[in-house]
């Protein structure tokens, strides 16, 4: 006797489409039952049942889309941890976990949808994801490599023609990485006094030829040119002419503005291994596959790496082919536009250190700060911000914790609030080394508390005693006063490091929350987590 059992549902879902195995079932269930296949032997579902499936689904979805359920979306995680989290996930939300997690936008995108880009097919670029380095490129590579060799799902049906890619959407002028426009430099002025160990400048634009406008919270990117010097070290390390002709410009007009000097990239190496034998040839070999056979790996640039396999020649067209493209830099805006309309100003720390009796520079920090006067342009864009903005209403408290150079956007909102007359209070946490010297827009802070519009302004100075004093300290301080701006509803900013003073913060933020808001360790770090959900805890990390 032949046991009448039912048809196994049909795959409707590809394989390849981002949802989880119960998730995919649900989806099949519910699409089975709505076109009843003929022949598949599959009838109908209950309209309730239908329902229930695709509501089970649409939810998991979107609880898998939002960054809640993205437990790698933390900036503070390695990247071997924040792949294992991403372990059992499709391809598209382990592209995701390779990132850096800051939403930072340097790439054109977030986090979330340069990954979706990349899978979809629509971004073909691999190494835009300028925080996370040579790690974050890597992993992008492997995982494009999986997805190149992953096997395509199933044709469909003749009389349904593939859906072609939709084109990336043309950008307004001035608001992409990929249509910039120029702006000229203003003005450039040093923010330290004498006695300070740093070195930040406060760089400004005129805006009113380019046109361009951007709000609060947003962040201005800049196209630099690598340093002269550095150009005309690599080239005699290189041995070749410098006006040797690559598509229509020469060697040294490449090395200028078209890649990235630092650090040199595994496609370096690689091409060095093509062309050198014995153990010169395992050792770019070893580099190029990430291993760091003699300790010096994170120390070599273009230069450094040149001069590791002395004597080498590289053909100039294929040593630039071999080299990074040179990024953009994003710089958060330090004003606001109802304050001074067709200017935009920068808050930027020169980045300079020495490895091996060599200098290094930041490549856009010493343009800004030595390489490029008033008056002279720059090719600039402007990112609009991810989850960064004051809040709707401007009765909103607001909370922003901006030590260094994170001051920068919080500038911009006071600005910006002072200029509309925004009734919300404001408390400012700022904090640096030296009080006499670091304290960045000293004067405007000051008369912005003098005249009320700055409810609250704690300093926070690391060198000035002999136990270092942080923000997050001061938090603590004030923990009680803080909870109660919490109560009343204030939204909470912090501006800075991401791998310390953010995680710092929010650790010190989870403490007050559970002291003097009368909660467990767990409550008050899911109190934090749903401030994030709701957006009234917004980061600007970096």
């Amino acid at each position: 006797m032949t046991q009448n059992v039912p048809s196994p549902i049909p795959s409707l879902v590809p394989e390849t489409a981002p949802f989880s195995e119960d998730q995919r079932a649900w989806l099949n269930g519910f699409f089975a039952g709505l076109i009843a296949l003929d022949g598949s032997g599959v009838t109908p579902l209950p309209g309730d049942q239908a329902a229930a499936l695709m509501s089970g689904a649409a939810s998991a979805k979107n609880a898998e889309d939002d960054d809640g359920g993205a437990p790698w979306h933390d900036q503070t995680l390695p990247l071997a941890e924040r792949m294992k989290l991403a372990d059992d996930k499709p391809l598209r939300w382990k592209m995701m976990a390779a990132m850096a997690q800051q939403d930072c936008g340097q790439c054109g995108y977030d986090c979330k949808n340069y990954s979706g880009a990349i899978i979809s097919g629509k971004e073909e670029r691999l190494n835009l994801c300028v925080p996370g380095g040579k790690e974050t490129a890597r992993m992008v590579k492997k995982l494009a490599e999986e997805l190149k060799n992953a096997p395509a799902p199933a044709a469909a049906p003749a009389s349904e023609p593939a859906a072609a890619l939709a084109p990336l959407p043309q950008t307004a002028p001035g608001t992409s990485r990929d249509n910039p426009v120029t702006a000229k430099v203003l003005s450039r002025k040093l923010l330290n006094r004498q006695g300070s160990e740093k070195e930040t400048w406060h760089v400004e634009f005129d805006l009113a030829e380019c046109g361009l406008d951007y709000t609060v919270g947003d962040a201005f990117g800049l196209f630099p040119s690598n340093d002269p010097k550095l150009v005309e070290a690599v080239i005699k390390a290189l041995g070749a002419p410098a006006d040797f002709p690559i598509g229509g410009r020469t060697l040294r007009d490449y090395l200028t503005d078209s890649v990235s000097l630092s650090p040199a990239p595994d496609m370096l190496f690689q091409l060095f291994s093509y062309i050198t034998g014995g153990d010169r040839r395992k050792k770019a070999r070893a580099l190029a596959a990430g291993d760091d056979p003699d300790g010096d790996a994170a120390t070599l640039d273009v230069l450094a790496a040149i001069e590791k396999f002395p004597g080498i020649r590289p053909d100039p067209e294929a040593f630039i082919e071999a080299l990074d493209p040179l990024q953009p830099r994003l710089y958060s805006i330090s004003s606001s536009p109802k304050a001074k309309p067709g200017c935009v100003a920068l808050t930027v720390d020169t980045v300079r250190y020495r490895i091996a009796n060599r200098d290094r520079l930041g490549v856009c920090s010493t343009l800004l700060a030595e390489r490029i006067e008033p008056g002279a342009s720059l090719k600039v864009y402007v990112q609009k911000a991810h989850a960064f903005a004051l809040p709707a209403d401007p009765k909103v408290p607001v909370i922003m914790v901006g030590p260094g150079t994170g001051v920068a956007p919080f500038r911009a909102f006071l600005q910006e609030r002072q200029a509309v007359k925004a009734p919300g209070r404001n408390w400012l946490f700022f904090g640096h080394q030296r009080s006499n010297c670091d304290f960045f827009y000293e004067d405007e802070f000051k008369a912005m508390k003098d005249c009320g519009h700055l409810t609250r302004l704690t300093l926070a100075w690391s060198r000035d005693a002999a136990e270092k004093i942080y923000v997050q300290d001061r938090m603590r301080e004030v923990g009680r006063d803080l909870w109660s701006w919490l109560a009343d509803g204030a939204h909470f900013y912090v501006c800075g490091d991401a791998k310390r003073m953010a995680k710092d913060v929010e650790l010190a933020l989870v403490d007050i929350v559970a002291q003097h808001g009368v909660r467990s360790a767990d409550e008050a770090a899911v109190f934090v987590g749903e401030l994030k959900k709701s957006g009234r805890y917004q980061q600007d990390v970096y």
